[in-house]
């Protein structure tokens, strides 16, 4: 699948498991890929050497500087601490979950109506949100991308035009995207959900958000 000509820069925050292998695909797909974590670029070198070869380590304000789509894989409790004013603007990709693990306890994050994602909206404000890319484990992502089979990757947001944009990256990372609505629509991808952890096929996952018979 090949990517479109207008995306070309991808900036991921966050080089844990998952945003390595996303940076990983990206630039796999042929695209300019840059990647930060929360301190000194230099700390990541050898993760993002070994995980994704190609990917630049970055400082996040240079991960998103000049980027065409930036993709959130920080831990839900970093988001606070993301450059929203460098944002503003960007088509952002949020994969992050709450793992209370992690991230402790966040009700304002999962009381909310709309899911974690509007939080997410409201702490980032300006930017054009997509929920998608944290449904799927990082794991399947890896195993699964450019099967025949085409795994489908949920996607919700409020801008329709930043969910084309989203739809064309996942397809060239080797995956069929599923347009769901609206960004509260992403509630059916969170923990919990029964589409959640599965790589599933497009039509398996509209039925279970949907609730279709099979």
């Amino acid at each position: 699948m090949t990517r479109p000509e207008s995306l070309q820069t991808v900036g991921v925050l966050g080089a844990g498991k998952l945003g390595l292998v996303i940076a990983n695909l990206a630039v796999t797909a042929g695209y300019t890929v840059r990647i930060a974590a929360s301190g000194d670029p230099k700390y990541i070198a050898l993760s993002v050497a070994m995980y994704a070869k190609g990917a630049k380590p970055t400082t996040a304000r240079e991960a998103v500087d000049g980027a065409d789509l930036v993709v959130l894989a920080v831990p839900l409790h970093r988001v606070q601490d993301l450059p929203s004013d460098a944002l503003s603007g960007h088509v952002v990709v949020d994969s992050t979950n709450h793992w209370e693990a992690v991230d402790g306890p966040m009700p304002a994050f999962t009381n909310a109506p709309g899911g974690t994602s509007s939080v997410v909206a409201e702490a980032l404000p300006g930017t054009r949100l997509v929920k998608a890319l944290g449904h799927v484990a990082y794991e399947q992502l890896s195993a699964h991308a450019r099967d025949e089979r085409r795994v489908a990757i949920g996607i919700a947001s409020d801008d329709s035009d930043a969910a084309e944009v989203v739809a064309g990256f996942i397809r060239a990372i080797g995956f069929e995207p599923v347009h769901l609505g609206a960004l509260a629509a992403g509630v059916a991808l969170q923990p919990g959900s029964l589409a959640f952890g599965s790589a599933l096929h497009p039509d398996a996952l509209l039925r279970i958000v949907t609730g279709t018979p099979s």
